[in-house]
């Protein structure tokens, strides 16, 4: 079943500030995944789920920080800043819309699907994505 889509998936908005690049919005959204839009998640555990070094995590924060997307005290903790959730949640979105398209349309195995699913949500534009979406419900309705 396709999942509810909310604002934050088409993020026009987000874009007209700036865009991130693909491995710092791989960054927000594995800390989406692991905390939530307000929990708190820990260098190491981000470091393993994206399977990099805590170094790679401090670079990432820094820009992350700098833009306004995460919060943390020296040495504590990373949280999302409101825009940071909004964000992520658009990127996780993306995510499962692809990966239902690849899984459940195209029938791609799953690893494949999880795997494409997120080099796409990089690179689809806010159009397609909203057209895929709509023909998505659409055939889903029939």
């Amino acid at each position: 079943m396709l999942p509810e889509l909310s604002e934050g998936t088409h993020m026009t908005s987000q874009r007209k500030t700036k865009k991130l690049t693909p491995a710092n919005e791989d960054y927000l959204e594995a800390i989406y995944e692991l905390g939530g839009t307000s929990g708190t998640v820990r260098s190491v555990d981000l470091a393993s789920r994206l399977e990099v070094s805590k170094a790679s995590v401090s670079g990432a924060l820094k820009n992350l920080k700098q833009a306004g997307f995460v919060e943390q005290p020296y040495y504590g903790d990373i949280t999302l800043t409101d825009k940071g959730a909004i964000y992520a949640t658009g990127i996780s979105e993306r995510h499962h819309v692809l990966y239902h398209f690849l899984r459940e349309i195209l029938q791609v195995d799953p690893v494949i699907a999880a795997e494409e699913a997120c080099k796409m949500e990089h690179a689809i534009s806010d159009d397609t994505l909203k057209r895929l979406t709509n023909h998505l419900k659409q055939s889903q309705a029939h």
